[in-house]
């Protein structure tokens, strides 16, 4: 039977210490010129030693002209190639794991930040007030979708030479990957868009071109949605045979999600769906008829019991959890050992409904509580909600500046 503390071999040879893993984080870390931080690096020595099996970066940009957020690290080339190398051995000594996420944020691209965005096709992303922030995408050409998957496989190329164990391709939350899955994003008419076949071609020529490079025993995972949870768009049934499509290329691990920036399914769970812990376990059983492929959920898991009995059940492998990593860097020892069976996430409000509600404050707090832990200092429950806020917009803007 599976434990949270059960060891996992890949069917690569790949040994994994125990099933908790911290799924990617958008750390905002990296300096303006796209390189990993001290801070970074220090961030990730800091959750290595709180015990969790694998850790998994925030999204790695594979072109620099395409940045999701100010403070993303990019990686097209090797011009930070020592510092990579400082970042890999973050986890030295430990029994922990670290792998890479790659991404291209397609549509999903502040416009102050990025002059020509790019998507599958021109679709302006639709965010009320904050569609301002987005600039209408324009469609790729194939000779550009062609580079981007070339790009995807370079990418992880230089972060294997650097000494990542493993990678993990962004196939969720309304990135470049997840756009080109989407019929609602997606409304091409040549071989990169209409059946979902065509339409889950860039990922698997992502996958094929990786494997290329990096060789038969090198881990390649992926983050995908289970859904869209929009009209039209990504469906559990596409999702279903995707997984289908990638268990028989052989990728090594299917981390599942879901949700975009328009229709953010964790962020704006409903309360019995956050009681439940396990926001995508239902889909997971479905996908679990299809692969035998390591499965992975993220998204609501706060005690251990529910960790231990979805594990037992037998649909996943892993239990992915991110943010009760920046709020308790250690949970993942004491749950393990038995001295802590919930974590508790109370984010403190402004009492402003729009900034409450839209998200706004919750990022720029866990952004803040992720600065302290790279500059050495721990998490400050009691930071406050005002502080966070103004301080993420001045940092956005700062960075855009800079950028531009």
């Amino acid at each position: 039977m599976q434990h949270l503390s059960s060891p996992f071999t890949l069917k690569n040879g790949t040994g994994i210490s125990n099933r908790i893993v911290k799924s990617a984080t958008s750390e905002v870390l990296g300096t303006t010129k796209g390189a990993p931080s001290p801070e970074l690096i220090n961030l990730y020595k800091r959750w290595a030693e709180g015990g969790a099996g694998l850790l998994i970066t925030g999204n790695i940009m594979v072109d620099a002209r395409a940045i999701g957020e100010p403070g993303n690290v990019v990686v097209e080339d090797k011009t930070h190639f020592e510092l990579l190398k400082t970042w890999a051995q973050a986890a030295a000594g430990t029994d922990t794991t670290i792998w890479t996420q790659i991404n291209h944020p397609g549509r999903q691209a502040i416009g102050l930040i990025n002059r020509n965005v790019v998507a599958p096709s021109a679709i302006r992303l639709k965010l009320g007030p904050m569609s301002s922030l987005f600039r209408k995408p324009r469609a790729l050409e194939e000779e550009e979708i062609l580079d981007l998957i070339e790009r995807y496989a370079t990418t992880a190329e230089i972060l294997k030479e650097a000494g990542f164990p493993g990678v993990q391709i962004h196939g969720a939350h309304g990135y470049l990957v997840s756009q080109f899955l989407s019929p609602r994003m997606n409304i091409r008419t040549d071989k990169w868009g209409g059946s979902l076949d065509n339409r889950a071609r860039f990922v698997l020529e992502i996958y094929r071109k990786m494997r290329a490079k990096l060789g038969g025993n090198y881990p390649i995972g992926i983050k995908i949605n289970s859904a869209d949870f929009q009209r039209g768009g990504f469906t559990e049934e596409e999702s279903v045979e995707v997984i289908k499509m990638l268990s028989e290329e052989g990728i090594d691990m299917i981390e599942i999600s879901g949700g975009t920036y328009e229709a953010p399914a964790m962020m704006f769970s409903k309360q019995s769906t956050r009681e439940r812990e396990a926001y995508f376990i239902e889909y997971t059983k479905k996908a679990r008829k299809v692969t035998n492929t390591p499965l992975m959920v993220t998204g609501g898991f706060r005690t251990a019991a529910a960790m231990e009995y979805t594990l037992a059940e037998g649909a996943l492998d892993f239990v992915g959890l991110a943010r009760p990593f920046i709020l308790h860097p250690n949970f993942p020892k004491e749950m393990l050992n038995g001295t802590l069976e919930k974590i508790e996430l109370n984010v403190p409000k402004t009492g402003i409904k729009f900034v409450d509600e839209k998200g706004l404050l919750e990022l720029g707090w866990y952004e803040q509580q992720i600065r302290r832990i790279g500059e050495g200092k721990e998490p400050k429950l009691t930071l406050s909600p005002f502080s966070a806020v103004t301080a993420t917009t001045r940092s956005i803007i700062q960075k855009s500046f800079r950028k531009n």
